[in-house]
């Protein structure tokens, strides 16, 4: 009997392999299934020892997987810090460091940059010669957005930044980027502010406007 909920256990870790494979379920959900198919041995009749290899054998299956998909595994499933420079919606094309938006500022030819975030936070701090553009994230912000760069050249070089939170959960950042590219710009640039404004921008000594 102990057998059959072994096997059991494996066919559903490799369907799981298979789903993470295709990318139909995210380094997370595996985690929680493998969670899920650990616990309580002793209720079903199982072998604690061999219970305990199943376990062994499950997750160096697991961090074999994450690592064959570039994903670290730690003791512990947290949210991860998005690498830099790399975004499931933003290419790595499109995206703008701190200091190079820094040196463009300086130039004769400014970018249109966009504040795409809380108006809050615009009103406390932002990058000098940007406009608000609301909060990406939201109806009347898209709506405020589109309205904002009506009439502009399609190849108009546009930056658009959030800063509100870390990069990999900001709400308002990819929003407004799609929306750009849908409209039909082709040089749109999107700040990478790690974790937020005060800390990849202000801290930085980067320069810095106040008011509405």
């Amino acid at each position: 009997m102990g057998h059959i909920r072994h096997a059991g256990l494996d066919v559903q870790f490799f369907l799981t392999q298979a789903l993470f494979r295709e990318s139909l379920i995210s380094t997370q959900a595996c985690w929680r299934l493998y969670c899920q198919f650990s616990l309580k041995p002793a209720q079903e009749g199982i072998d604690p020892l061999n219970f305990r290899n199943l376990r062994i054998s499950l997750a160096a299956s697991l961090i074999a997987i994450c690592t064959a998909h570039g994903v670290s595994v730690q003791a512990q499933p947290s949210a991860a810090k998005p690498p830099a420079q790399t975004d499931t919606t933003i290419p790595p094309q499109a995206i703008l460091q701190p200091a190079d938006l820094a040196r463009m500022l300086n130039t004769s030819e400014k970018p249109l940059v966009l504040q795409t975030g809380s108006h809050v936070l615009y009103a406390e701090a932002h990058i000098p010669g940007a406009e608000y553009a609301g909060p990406a994230g939201t109806s009347a912000g898209i709506d405020a957005l589109r309205a904002r760069v009506t009439g502009l050249n399609k190849d108009s070089l546009i930056v658009i930044y959030c800063g509100c939170c870390p990069w990999g959960r900001c709400p308002n950042i990819r929003p407004a980027y799609d929306q750009l590219r849908t409209l039909g710009f082709t040089n749109v640039r999107a700040l990478y502010l790690a974790e937020n404004f005060g800390t990849d921008w202000v801290d930085k000594g980067y320069p810095v406007a106040k008011g509405r």
